[in-house]
């Protein structure tokens, strides 16, 4: 495989477009002290879609007031799997009613998180077939979180076969074809420009062009050059470029194929290219 040579910053600012962030956390306390200043730069870094993913009621509605002010900021609402058991009694009757706001065009994030000890998966696995199964009822798709649950999310997304995207995908190459199967799309994060990412870039080789999403995870999974700093949405064309050099293109066009894959899935209207 060719080594990336990562560009400068300032070149990156400069060069490219099309970019569309289908995951991030810009309601996350990392941006507290400059979150409209990095908001209302991004489209000037070639930024013309981005998620806002959902991980508690009030984080949801953070999210909402945020496309509120910003007309390429979009909101995806969802209890994360980390709270499972912590919701509210009429937590789906809040997100059905969330869901109404014309910014809002996912469920999510939701799914399974068995990385660590304590989390009661019972709780998370009732959570989770909820949220999807309101997914269904409002016709709407869903992000995916899954880590350390193979078999248990895979069971469960082909019971349902929900519209969607499994996020910040860190599996094999045999369960991105799973996941492929059930027609979702697979997003990658920075995780992609990292040394040991040989089992990531394997899974993307094996992921068509239309079914492919990227996304930072922001503030969180920040690429190479930049691993360990707070990330953002201009950071993705570094994702970007990592992505390219497995799937033997360039940079701009898989910006291009995947802000048109993820304004197909979310239903966005596409910009002009």
């Amino acid at each position: 495989m060719k080594q990336i040579t990562f560009l400068l910053k300032e070149e990156i600012d400069a060069m490219f477009t099309q970019i569309f962030d289908t995951h991030s956390h810009y309601t996350d306390s990392a941006f507290d002290q400059d979150r409209d200043e990095v908001l209302r730069r991004l489209p000037e870094q070639g930024i013309v879609h981005a998620v806002l993913a959902g991980t508690t009621i009030a984080d949801s509605a953070q999210g909402i007031g945020l496309t509120d002010r910003y007309d390429y900021l979009y909101a995806a609402v969802g209890i994360h799997p980390e709270t499972a058991g912590q919701e509210p009694a009429d937590h789906l009757a809040q997100l059905a009613e969330m869901a109404k706001h014309p910014k809002v065009v996912a469920i999510g994030e939701i799914g399974l998180d068995y990385h660590y000890e304590g989390y009661d998966r019972e709780a998370q696995i009732q959570l989770l077939r909820e949220q999807l199964d309101l997914a269904k009822q409002l016709d709407l798709p869903v992000i995916i979180h899954a880590r350390d649950c193979t078999e248990d999310y895979l069971r469960i997304l082909t019971e349902f076969r929900p519209r969607g995207v499994v996020h910040c995908f860190s599996g094999s190459a045999e369960t991105a074809r799973q996941v492929l199967t059930l027609g979702m799309y697979i997003g990658f994060t920075g995780v992609l420009t990292f040394k040991n990412a040989k089992k990531s870039l394997k899974a993307l080789a094996v992921v068509p062009e239309d079914k492919l999403l990227l996304e930072t995870d922001c503030p969180y999974m920040a690429p190479v050059p930049f691993r360990g700093k707070r990330c953002d949405s201009a950071m993705i064309p570094y994702t970007a470029e990592a992505a390219a050099l497995v799937l033997g293109t360039d940079t701009q066009t898989i910006l291009e194929q995947t802000c048109r894959n993820g304004e197909r899935l979310f239903g966005i209207p596409a910009v002009s290219q």
